[in-house]
């Protein structure tokens, strides 16, 4: 763990604007980021920013559980990182304990702590001196919690507590607000795909119909018999038919942006 002396690094501002605004700056950050592994990282760096003091320098993650695994998305420095690395290859702690029982967790004092003793003696040995562990309350739609570790026992006050759960429940707010947004586009762009791939295959029966001259469902019999010979998707079968048909190697729809 790096020396206590010094700030964390500021993310542009963000630190005064949470201070007269913590809403109004996840809103900017929601805005500002380019996907949810940014906004977790600016939200380490707000964290640590905020709680750190003069000698006292607190370095902030945030893990997430990925098919049951956590995994390090995000960190405030690189002494966060390894750290939060750390308890991950422990495979327990206090910031994997608050995450699974989604509770917040205080640990003031790493040399009197008789938990998770494997992990806590190689924690001290990297200079964490007292760790906090909060939880992000994303509604079942995803795991994750802020990790601030302090080289200083007691190194959290309670009104450090608060500040965190404030930021954590602000993060979560705006996170769930990302997530929605990121499966409308998902559902979206399903729904296009499923269009597109629907216009090729009509397109295709009405090419089978001409040529055998015969009716929809027995076209689509001849298609799928394909497919099915073939091993292929019935899409894939459809746009070969058009392509032998027109001569274009990609075959467009109405609903290709």
């Amino acid at each position: 763990m790096t020396g206590n002396g010094g700030q964390a690094q500021e993310p542009d501002g963000l630190a005064e604007a949470a201070d007269a605004n913590p809403e109004h700056s996840f809103q900017q950050m929601v805005l500002e980021s380019r996907d949810i592994k940014d906004f977790l990282a600016e939200l380490a760096l707000l964290a640590a920013s905020r709680l750190s003091t003069p000698g006292n320098r607190v370095h902030a993650g945030v893990t997430v559980l990925r098919r049951k695994k956590p995994e390090a998305v995000a960190a405030s420095d690189a002494a966060a990182t390894a750290l939060d690395e750390l308890q991950n290859g422990f495979g327990d702690g206090p910031c994997l304990t608050a995450l699974r029982r989604r509770t917040a967790i205080l640990v003031p004092d790493l040399s009197a702590e008789s938990r998770w003793t494997p992990y806590v003696q190689t924690a001290m040995e990297h200079g964490v001196a007292a760790i906090l562990a909060v939880p992000l309350d994303l509604a079942g739609d995803a795991e994750a919690v802020l990790n601030l570790y302090s080289g200083c026992s007691h190194g959290f006050s309670w009104e450090d507590i608060t500040t965190a759960e404030a930021f954590a429940a602000q993060a979560a707010s705006s996170l769930r607000l990302i997530l929605r947004i990121a499966q409308l586009s998902d559902a979206r762009n399903d729904l296009s795909v499923a269009m597109q791939s629907r216009t090729v295959i009509d397109m295709a029966l009405g090419a089978v119909m001409a040529q055998n001259r015969c009716d929809r469902d027995t076209a689509f019999g001849i298609l799928t018999r394909a497919s099915s010979t073939r091993n292929v998707k019935l899409r894939e079968v459809a746009a070969t038919v058009i392509a032998s048909i027109s001569g274009e190697e990609h075959i467009t729809t109405h609903f290709d942006e």
